[in-house]
C-alpha cells in the first residue's frame, strides 16, 4: 500500500472517531433532557389537537407537533453522532402530567398554562444554558438554533392566555 493510501486510511479513521466523539456528562444530560422535553411537547401538542375546544389551541398544538417533531429528529442525529442514547418515550411523570391536563375542567386554559407557559419557561432555561455552556460546538449550535423557536412558542402561548381570559 502506498504512503498516500495509508495517510488517507488514517485520516478516515480519525474523521470517524471524531464524528462519534463521546459527549461530556453535561452535554449528555442536556441532550437527554431536551429529548424528554421534545417528546413531551409532541404528545402535548397531539393532545391539544384532539381535546382543544378552540381553534387557536388546536392550531397551537399542531405547531408544537410540527416544530418539536422536527427538532426531535435533528436531536436524534446529533445524539447518535455523540454516542448518546435518547429516551424513546415520554417518562411516567410527564405522562401523568399530560393525563392531569387532559382531565382538566377547562382544558384549553390548563394546557396553555402548563404546556405553553410553564414548560416552555423550563425548556428555554435549559436551552439558554446549553447555548452558552455546552462543551461540544454542535450541541451548543443545536441549542442556539432551537432557542428562538421555544421563545416563539412561549410568546404564542402568552397571546393565547390573554385571549382565553
Amino acid at each position: 500500500m502506498k504512503l498516500s493510501h495509508w495517510v488517507a486510511a488514517a485520516f478516515s479513521v480519525a474523521v470517524v472517531a471524531t464524528a462519534h466523539a463521546e459527549a461530556s456528562k453535561k452535554d449528555h444530560e442536556f441532550l437527554s433532557k431536551a429529548a424528554v422535553g421534545g417528546l413531551y411537547e409532541v404528545e402535548a401538542g397531539r393532545l391539544a389537537e384532539q381535546k382543544g375546544s378552540s381553534e387557536p389551541v388546536k392550531s397551537y398544538g399542531a405547531m408544537l407537533v410540527k416544530d418539536h417533531g422536527a427538532a426531535n429528529e435533528e436531536l436524534k442525529g446529533l445524539a447518535a453522532r455523540k454516542g448518546v442514547t435518547l429516551p424513546a418515550a415520554v417518562p411516567a411523570d410527564k405522562q401523568a402530567r399530560l393525563d392531569k391536563i387532559s382531565g382538566a375542567k377547562n382544558f384549553d386554559r390548563e394546557f396553555v398554562k402548563q404546556v405553553g407557559l410553564a414548560d416552555h419557561k423550563t425548556d428555554i432555561a435549559l436551552f439558554e444554558k446549553a447555548s452558552k455552556g455546552a462543551d461540544d460546538a454542535e450541541v451548543k449550535a443545536f441549542a442556539t438554533k432551537t432557542l428562538p423557536v421555544l421563545k416563539a412558542h412561549r410568546e404564542h402561548a402568552q397571546g393565547l392566555e390573554k385571549s382565553l381570559k
